[in-house]
């Protein structure tokens, strides 16, 4: 069973569905899902990564069943994070919808998808993933018509196991595009090795299976490149050419909102 899978199947059963319902009913009156799921209501989507959790109607962002459609994204038919998925009309992501497309393809090179395709791009917990972030965005940015929304939602160090972590400078992913940084790019490695906070982290095992988890990073995706915080995240998508619409910080993730 994928880990997102055994999260949210141990998440069921300790909540149990009167609390599942009461907790569903709470998060719609709170504001800020009242203005994502307004204006992310009838549009056409496609999610980079995922299905999310937060998205879905025990998230703080339920927004998946106000969706018109959505598609998904995938770096291959086989991750940590899904399992195993199958191209064609195979994403499941909401009970109450049709099942999107499921697209295999780098989140920087989304070559099956045209110019201006979709409404919306959604990605939560997937960009710090990506060595070339800024090459991502304008891929992301591309696929996008006009009017469209990009939902990004990163993590803020402070809160994660990467807080002992340097901010990663807007220079140094300037660079990386430049040089067209792949994902097998390992540069921050020794960093990570030296401060990552394996406390925080118990799903990571020993420091020797951390170690050899990264080291296959090109095939299982598990290590932050880059670390964000607000302003730096904030930076990021702005050097990409979005307008910046809405920004939300909590302990563990920023989360925005950019056209």
């Amino acid at each position: 069973m994928c880990i997102i899978a055994q999260i949210r199947q141990a998440g069921g059963n300790l909540l149990g569905p009167h609390v599942k319902r009461h907790l569903r009913r709470l998060l719609r009156r709170n504001p800020a899902a009242q203005l994502y799921r307004s204006a992310f209501t009838g549009r056409r989507g496609l999610e980079i990564g995922g299905p999310s959790q937060i998205f879905g109607d025990d998230g703080a962002l339920p927004i998946y069943e106000v969706l018109s459609s959505l598609d998904n994204c995938l770096y291959s038919s086989r991750t940590i994070w899904s399992g195993e998925v199958r191209e064609g009309r195979s994403f499941q992501f909401h009970p109450a919808k049709p099942a999107g497309k499921q697209i295999i393809c780098e989140a920087t090179d989304l070559k099956p998808v045209e110019n201006s395709a979709y409404e919306c791009v959604l990605a939560s917990h997937c960009l710090e993933h990506v060595a070339n972030p800024l090459r991502a965005l304008n891929e992301w940015k591309r696929v996008l018509n006009p009017a469209g929304l990009l939902l990004l939602i990163l993590p803020h160090k402070d809160g994660t196991f990467d807080w002992k972590r340097p901010t990663t400078s807007l220079a140094h992913m300037m660079d990386d595009f430049r040089n067209g940084t792949g994902d097998d790019d390992l540069t921050h490695l020794p960093e990570i090795l030296a401060l990552h906070d394996m406390e925080r982290d118990p799903a990571a095992g020993s420091k020797e299976q951390f170690r050899q988890r990264c080291l296959q990073n090109h095939s299982n995706r598990a290590i932050h490149h880059h670390v964000f915080d607000t302003a730096s995240a904030i930076a990021l998508v702005d050097h990409a050419g979005f307008q910046i619409v809405r920004v939300e910080t909590g302990a563990r993730c920023i989360s925005s909102s950019w056209r």
